[in-house]
């Protein structure tokens, strides 16, 4: 089963695609911020075209593990998702370091530095949607023991 992640932002939202197997993130697009309705129907439909059942949204923390001002803002925008589908499943996953993460990548790439310039929200996707895909994978893991 494939699974999109969002890594929401004030001007753009990352998205990311597992493989149909669900074991591999990888980048997918870049969707400029609009609106919150707008955006949640913009993500329904790339998950609806790709058959992604679960979407997985970013959520930034405090060190409490309280919602940010922007981790509440990504909450709004699950349920705004959630309450337009009624198959898909919508869960915020903690996205700390994920844009860290995501530069970091890039460095070990041996991205030039020109390349490096822009955007991350695609790749932060990526991170969020790894650290999920490899959580729950455990999970499966220590059900099967």
């Amino acid at each position: 089963m494939r699974i999109l992640a969002v890594d929401p932002g004030s001007k753009n939202l990352g998205i990311a695609l597992s493989d149909p197997t669900g074991s591999i993130a990888n980048p997918f697009t870049v969707l400029k911020h609009i609106s919150r309705p707008a955006n949640a129907a913009a993500i329904l439909e790339i998950a609806d075209s790709n058959d992604a059942k679960v979407i997985v949204v970013g959520q930034s923390l405090d060190d409490d593990g309280e919602p940010t001002f922007e981790g509440r803002r990504a909450a709004r925008l699950a349920a705004e998702i959630q309450s337009l589908s009624n198959d898909t499943s919508v869960i915020l996953w903690d996205e700390s370091f994920s844009t860290v993460e995501a530069q970091q990548a890039r460095l070990a790439l041996g991205s030039p530095r020109r390349k490096r310039q822009g955007h991350l929200d695609d790749l932060a996707a990526t991170v969020i949607l790894q650290s999920y895909l490899d959580a729950n994978k455990e999970g499966r893991a220590n059900k099967d023991d």
